[in-house]
C-alpha cells in the first residue's frame, strides 16, 4: 500500500475534495462509516456519485516504501521482496489518469494494472491508502509474482531482471523427522506422581521399619525385605520413563532429496544408499518353509530402489528343503512383485495379503485388477502346492538317485552283489543330479549338522540400473508400464566343523556381515526373523528417513516395534507385550535411544564393526549431569596399534582385527562414506556430496563370489575382534540386547521408529509352555549380563545416566522373581499363622497402603495416556509379570547361578513358529497343556493359597472369638494373588469344557479334607490363632 502521506489521491475538478468519504465493508456484508460526515450517500450495491471518481495509487518499489519523486525511476533491479508495484486505477471510465503521480515515465506506466469496478466504497481502507488485497480478490487484476502465477516478465523486471521463476519454486532446506513431544499436561502431572509416589513409599518402608510385629518377626521380616526390593525395583523401571518422546517423518522430503532431478542428478535417479536385509533360520521343521518365503516375498517387493535393496537368508543348518523353497520363491517373486508394484498391494506378503478381511478392491481402480487378483491368487494356490510337496519330491528324487548309484556298484562287481554287501552311502541330491553340500538326510562325514561346508548361492543377479517395463501378455499378466525386476537375493549356509563353537545366531549374523559386504556393502542392514515380514513396503524409507537427516551420522540403529498377528483376542499371555514396545522403548527414545530387541532393527554397518561415533558426549557426575563433547579418538595406523595408550574403557578402543580378506577391509570405508547423509545444509555435519551414489553397481564375477565364500569359514574368526568388539557379541543368549549395549556405550545414538502402519509384522508363541520357555530365555540371558562386564555398572562415561539405569534393570529384574515367590506365599502364610505382616490394622498402614495405590493407578491411567496402550493390556502385563516372574524369571535365576559359579551351560527350546495341527480353530494352540517344569511353582502358589484360605476361612467359624477382620485382609491379598495368577489356571485347564468335572470335585474333596485336618491338628485358641504348643514336636 502506499503511504499515508504521498499525494495518491486527485478528485475530479468538478467534485470538491470535502465530498471524499471512507466506509469499509464488515464480513457480514454492512458498511461502516470512517469518516466524520456520516451521511454517506449509497444508494443501491454501491453505486451513486462515488462511482465516478477518478483517483490514482501509486505504490513505489523502493524498499524503503518511500514516495516517489517526479525524477525517480526504478531500475528493474529494485524489484525484490519488499517492493511494491504502483497501480493505476480509473473507475467507471475505464481511462488511466495521471493524478498525483505526474513525474511518472513510460517504464513505470508498463507496471500499471488497470481494471472497472462498480464497489468503489470496497478501494479505500480506514487509512485511505488503496487496498490491495481486496483489489486481487474482487478484480481480474493480475496476482503479481511468486510460486503460484508468474506472469509476463516484462511486467516484473523483464528478462534483464535479475528474477527468474526458479528463485520463487526453489524449496528451503527440510528436515527428515521432527521430535513430538508428549503434552505437557499429560507428561507433567506424570513425573508429579512419580515423586509422590516415591515420597509416599520413602514414608511408608520407614513406617513399616520402625513398626514390626513382635508375634511375627519372621512374617515382618520376609515382607519387609520383598517390599524394599519390590521399591528399588520400581525406581529402576520407572526413572528411565520420565522423558518419553514420539517422532515422525517426512517421506516427501526424502523424495525430494534423494530422488528428484537437480543439478547433481539430472536425470533424478536414486540417490539413497544401499540396504542389505538379513534373515536367519536354522530349522525347517520348526520355521516352516512357506512361512520364511513369504517373508522373502515381502522383502523383495518392498518400495525402495531396486537395485539398492540385497536380500539375503543364512540358513544355519544347511537344508535342502530350505534352499528349494527359496529357489521357488524368486520364481514366483518374478509375478508377485511386479503385481504388488502395479496395483500398490499392501501388506506383500502373500498369504498375509490373500487372508486380510476387508474388501480387497478398496481404493483400487484400474479396471484389471479383479482379473489380475484372481490370477495370481491361482498362481500363489499353485506355490504353495510346490513348497508343500518339496520333502517328497526330494525324497523321492534321492531314492532315484542313490538307487541309480548302487546300480552302479553292483555293475562293477559283475552284476552280483558281493559276500560283504555294498558300501554305500546314501546321498542328498539336487536337481541337477549333484550332491548337496550341505546337511543330508542320512548324515555322513562333511554333510552332517555342525559339520557341512559354506554356501552362497546368488539366486536372484544384481538388477539392471534403469527401468525394465513388462509388456502386455507378461505372462499372461498386463504389466505395461511396470517395473519388472526384482532385488538380488543370496542364500547362504556358513561352514560349520567339529570343534569349533559357533556361537549360534550370532555366529550366523556375523557372517551375513562379512559375506553382505563383499558381494553388495550396503551401508545399511536390517535384520528380521523368518517369520517376520513388511507390513509396511515403505518401512525401509521410513528408517532412511532418521538415517540420513542432520546429526544422523550419530545413530546406530533404528528399532521398530515388533507387531504380531495370529494371537487369541484376549491376549491371555500378554505376547502383544505393548507395555514394553509401547511404553518402554518409547520412554528410551528420549534419553538415548531403544534397546536392540533382536529384530526389525535398522543397523548403521560402520556401528556394528565397532568404531566410534563421529561425535559423542560424556557424562560425569553422581547423576551424570556434567556433559561435554567427547575426545575424537582417531583411526591410528595399524603398525603404531600395539603401542597406542588404551582408552579409560575398553569398549572406546578402535577395532583393529577384522580377519585376512584385503577385499573386506577395503569396503569398511566405503560403507562409511555411503552411510552419511546429504551435505546440503551448513547445519550438516559429517555428510556426503549429493549425486555420489548414483553410479550402476557392478555386475558379480566369480572371484568376488569366491571371496565371499572365504569369509564365511569357520576359520575365519580366529585371531580376530568378531564377535568381542566386532559385529554381534557373543557369550550370551539374547546377543541382540549385548550388541546394543555396547554401541551405546561408545557413545552411538539409536531411535524408535513408530509408524502409521505397522512396519513389520510377525508371529508369537501363544501356548502357555512356549511363552514360558521364550522368557526364560530372555531372563537367562539377562542374568548373564548381570554377570558379566557387559554390565551397565561397569559402562563408560558416554552412557547416560538414565539410559545407565536402564540397562541395570535389564540385568536386574529376574532377580525380583526371588522376592516375588516369597512374597506371594506371604498371604499364606499369614493365614495358616493366625499373624499378618503388621501387628494390627491400624489407620497409618491402611493410609499409606491407599496412597501407593491411588498414585499406582494414577500413574497407569497416565502411561496408558502418553504410550496409547489399554487398560486392558496394561492389566495383562501385570498378571503375565507375576506368572513369569514366580516360574521362568527364578528358573532363569537358577540356570544363570549355575552357569557363572559352575559353568554348567544353559540349553533352551527352540520357539515354535509352526501352526496347529487343527487348521479349523486358528488359536488352536492356545488350549494345548505341554507341561514344563516351569509349572510347578505358580501350580504350588495357586494350590496353597486356595487351601490357606479355606483353612482360615473354617478356623474362623470354629473359633470363639472370631477375628474377621484379620480373616477379610488375608483373603484379599490371597485373592490378589489369585487373580493375577488367573490366566495361568486358565491355560492349565486347556479348551473350555474339555477339563473332566471329577477333577474339580476331587480338587474341592482334598482342599476340605486338608483344611479339617489342620484345624483338628492345630486348633485354634480363643484369640483364633493356631495353638503352636499343639504342634510342637518333643525330642
Amino acid at each position: 500500500m502506499a503511504s499515508s502521506g504521498s499525494p495518491t489521491i486527485s478528485s475530479s475538478s468538478s467534485r470538491p475534495p470535502t465530498a471524499v468519504k471512507f466506509a469499509r465493508r464488515t464480513s457480514s456484508g454492512r458498511v461502516v462509516s470512517l469518516s466524520r460526515d456520516e451521511d454517506l450517500d449509497i444508494p443501491g450495491e454501491f453505486s451513486g456519485s462515488n462511482d465516478y471518481i477518478d483517483y490514482t495509487v501509486l505504490m513505489p518499489p523502493t524498499p524503503d516504501n518511500q514516495p516517489m519523486g517526479s525524477g525517480s525511476t526504478p531500475g528493474p533491479s529494485s524489484l525484490g521482496p519488499g517492493s511494491r508495484v504502483g497501480v493505476t486505477r480509473r473507475v467507471g471510465e475505464g481511462s488511466s489518469s495521471g493524478g498525483g503521480s505526474g513525474g511518472v515515465d513510460s517504464k513505470m506506466d508498463r507496471r500499471m494494472s488497470v481494471m472497472k469496478s462498480n464497489k468503489s466504497m470496497l478501494l479505500r481502507s480506514h487509512t485511505g491508502d488503496f487496498d490491495h488485497n481486496r483489489w486481487l480478490f474482487e478484480t481480474k487484476g493480475t496476482y503479481g509474482i511468486g510460486n503460484v502465477v508468474w506472469t509476463d516478465p516484462d511486467d516484473y523486471g523483464g528478462p534483464d531482471g535479475g528474477v527468474n521463476v526458479s528463485d520463487f519454486i526453489d524449496k528451503p532446506w527440510k528436515p527428515l523427522t521432527r521430535k513430538v513431544p508428549v503434552p505437557s499436561s499429560v507428561l507433567s502431572p506424570y513425573r508429579v506422581l512419580v515423586v509422590l509416589r516415591f515420597i509416599a513409599l520413602a514414608l511408608f518402608l520407614q513406617w513399616r521399619i520402625r513398626n514390626p510385629n513382635e508375634d511375627a518377626m519372621w512374617l515382618w521380616g520376609m515382607s519387609i525385605v520383598c517390599e524394599i526390593w519390590f521399591a528399588f525395583s520400581w525406581i529402576l523401571d520407572q526413572l528411565p520413563k520420565i522423558n518419553p518422546i514420539n517422532r515422525s517423518t517426512d517421506l516427501a522430503a526424502l523424495r525430494d532429496k534423494f530422488e528428484t532431478p537437480s543439478a547433481s542428478n539430472p536425470h533424478g535417479r536414486s540417490d539413497l544408499p544401499g540396504v542389505d536385509i538379513f534373515v536367519s533360520t536354522a530349522d525347517p521343521d520348526k520355521e516352516p518353509p512357506l512361512v520364511t518365503a513369504n517373508t522373502m516375498l515381502s522383502i523383495l517387493a518392498v518400495e525402495y530402489p531396486i537395485d539398492k535393496v540385497f536380500a539375503y537368508i543364512s540358513d544355519d543348518g544347511a537344508a535342502i528343503l530350505t534352499f528349494e523353497a527359496m529357489a521357488e520363491a524368486v520364481n514366483f517373486s518374478h509375478l508377485w512383485v511386479p503385481f504388488c508394484r502395479k496395483h500398490n498391494i499392501e501388506p506383500r506378503n502373500p498369504d498375509s495379503y490373500f487372508n486380510i478381511k476387508k474388501d480387497p478392491t478398496k481404493n483400487k481402480k484400474r479396471p484389471d485388477f479383479v482379473k489380475d487378483r484372481r490370477w495370481i491368487k491361482r498362481e500363489y494356490d499353485e506355490f504353495k502346492v510346490r513348497i508343500n510337496g518339496l520333502p517328497d519330491v526330494i525324497k523321492k528324487r534321492c531314492d532315484m538317485y542313490n538307487k541309480r548309484e548302487e546300480r552302479k556298484e553292483r555293475d562293477k562287481n559283475g552284476g552280483s552283489l558281493p559276500a560283504e554287501g555294498v558300501n554305500f552311502q546314501k546321498a542328498t541330491w539336487m536337481a541337477d543330479g549333484t550332491h548337496w553340500p550341505g546337511t543330508w538326510f542320512d548324515p555322513a562325514p562333511d554333510h552332517a549338522k555342525g559339520d557341512h561346508a559354506g554356501i552362497i548361492q546368488v539366486m536372484s543377479k544384481v538388477p539392471e540400473p534403469d527401468p525394465v517395463y513388462g509388456h502386455p501378455d507378461e505372462k499372461s499378466l498386463d504389466f505395461t508400464g511396470v517395473d519388472i525386476r526384482v532385488p538380488m537375493f543370496v542364500y547362504m549356509s556358513r561352514e560349520k566343523r567339529k570343534g569349533y563353537d559357533h556361537n549360534k545366531k550370532a555366529g550366523a549374523m556375523n557372517a551375513l556381515v562379512r559375506s553382505s559386504a563383499i558381494l553388495s556393502n550396503g551401508p545399511f542392514i536390517l535384520n528380521l526373523d523368518c517369520d517376520h515380514y513388511f507390513y509396511n513396503s515403505l518401512a525401509l524409507r521410513e528408517g532412511l528417513c532418521f538415517m540420513m537427516d542432520r546429526g544422523g551420522d550419530r545413530i546406530c540403529y533404528i528399532q521398530f516395534p515388533q507387531r504380531f498377528e495370529g494371537i487369541d483376542p484376549s491376549d491371555r499371555y500378554a505376547n502383544h507385550n505393548t507395555v514394553f514396545f509401547d511404553g518402554n522403548m518409547r520412554a528410551l527414545d528420549g534419553l538415548q535411544g531403544p534397546v536392540y530387541v533382536g529384530t526389525g532393527c535398522m543397523f548403521r554397518r560402520y556401528a556394528l564393526y565397532g568404531f566410534l561415533p563421529p561425535r559423542a558426549n560424556e557424562y560425569s557426575g553422581i547423576f551424570g549431569q556434567n556433559k561435554a563433547p567427547a575426545e575424537n579418538i582417531q583411526m591410528q595406523p595399524e603398525e603404531e596399534g600395539e603401542s597406542q595408550p588404551l582408552t579409560a574403557h575398553p569398549d572406546l578402543n578402535l577395532p583393529k582385527k577384522f580377519g585376512n580378506s584385503t577385499m573386506f577391509t577395503d569396503t569398511i570405508a566405503v560403507a562409511e562414506f555411503q552411510g552419511r547423509p546429504l551435505a546440503d545444509h551448513f547445519s550438516v555435519k559429517n555428510g556426503r556430496p549429493p549425486g555420489a551414489l548414483l553410479v550402476p553397481r557392478q555386475p558379480l564375477d566369480a572371484q568376488t563370489v569366491a571371496e565371499a565364500v572365504a569369509v564365511i569359514s569357520c576359520w575365519y574368526e580366529d585371531n580376530t575382534e568378531w564377535g568381542d568388539r566386532i559385529g554381534w557379541i557373543y557369550g550370551s543368549v539374547t546377543e541382540d540386547v549385548v550388541t546394543g549395549y555396547r554401541m551405546h556405550n561408545r557413545g552411538w545414538r539409536s531411535v524408535y521408529c513408530i509408524t502409521k502402519r505397522d512396519a513389520f509384522r510377525g508371529t508369537a508363541p501363544i501356548n502357555l509352555t512356549d511363552r514360558l520357555h521364550q522368557v526364560l530365555r530372555w531372563a537367562t540371558g539377562s542374568v548373564e549380563i548381570f554377570f558379566s562386564r557387559n554390565n551397565a555398572i561397569l559402562a563408560s562415561s558416554r552412557l547416560k545416566f538414565l539410559q545407565r539405569i536402564a540397562y541395570i534393570n535389564v540385568g536386574v529384574y529376574p532377580f525380583t522373581s526371588i522376592f516375588l515367590v516369597i512374597y506371594c506365599f506371604i498371604p499364606a502364610l499369614s493365614l495358616f499363622s493366625g499373624h499378618f505382616i503388621v501387628e494390627t490394622l491400624n489407620v497409618a498402614f491402611l493410609f499409606y497402603l491407599l496412597i501407593i495405590t491411588i498414585t499406582l493407578s494414577l500413574l497407569a491411567i497416565l502411561e496408558v495416556k502418553w504410550s496409547g496402550v489399554s487398560l486392558e493390556d496394561w492389566w495383562r502385563n501385570e498378571q503375565f509379570w507375576v506368572i513369569g516372574g514366580s516360574s521362568a524369571h527364578l528358573a532363569a535365576v537358577i540356570q544363570g547361578l549355575l552357569k557363572v559359579l559352575a559353568g554348567i551351560e544353559i540349553s533352551f527350546t527352540l520357539t515354535s513358529k509352526s501352526a496347529a495341527e487343527d487348521e479349523e480353530d486358528i488359536y488352536a494352540d492356545l488350549y494345548v497343556v505341554k507341561w514344563t517344569s516351569l509349572f510347578i511353582m505358580p501350580l504350588t502358589i495357586m494350590i496353597v493359597n486356595i487351601v490357606a484360605m479355606v483353612i482360615a476361612f473354617e478356623r474362623t467359624i470354629y473359633s470363639v472369638i472370631p477375628q474377621w477382620n484379620k480373616l477379610i485382609g488375608g483373603l484379599f491379598f490371597s485373592s490378589w494373588v489369585l487373580c493375577h495368577m488367573y490366566p495361568f489356571a486358565k491355560g492349565l485347564m486347556g479348551r473350555r469344557g474339555k477339563m473332566p468335572t471329577i477333577v474339580y470335585v476331587w480338587a474341592g474333596l482334598v482342599t476340605i479334607t486338608v483344611s479339617l485336618l489342620w484345624i483338628a491338628i492345630s486348633p485354634p485358641d480363643d484369640t483364633g490363632r493356631i495353638n503352636t504348643q499343639a504342634t510342637t514336636i518333643k525330642v
